[in-house]
């Protein structure tokens, strides 16, 4: 098991992301997109924050404390104007 890093959202703009889908399976990545969209309706409508864990180019798995504004096609708009790919991300919580 990697070790997973705390990361502030702002410092995600200094990352880069692979194009690889870290989510093989179709099932699991409609799972995500689901938990994704639910997190979208709790970020609009009671500004809750979720845990998002992603992985960067190199490999290394991150976790962010954040709210979810939008959800796009290939990415997910955060709190700040911060993007993050959904090919990248492993769980929302």
């Amino acid at each position: 098991m990697k070790t997973i890093l705390t990361i502030e959202k702002e410092n995600i703009l200094n990352l880069s992301f692979s194009k690889a889908e870290v989510i093989p399976d179709p099932d699991g990545q409609k799972k995500r997109m689901a938990d994704l969209y639910r997190s979208q309706t709790l970020g609009n409508l009671l500004h809750t924050k979720v845990k998002i864990t992603f992985e960067a180019a190199d490999q290394q798995i991150y976790m962010v404390d954040t709210t979810v504004w939008a959800v796009g096609n290939s990415f997910v708009s955060l709190k700040g104007g911060v993007f993050l790919p959904i090919r990248s991300i492993l769980q929302v919580d």
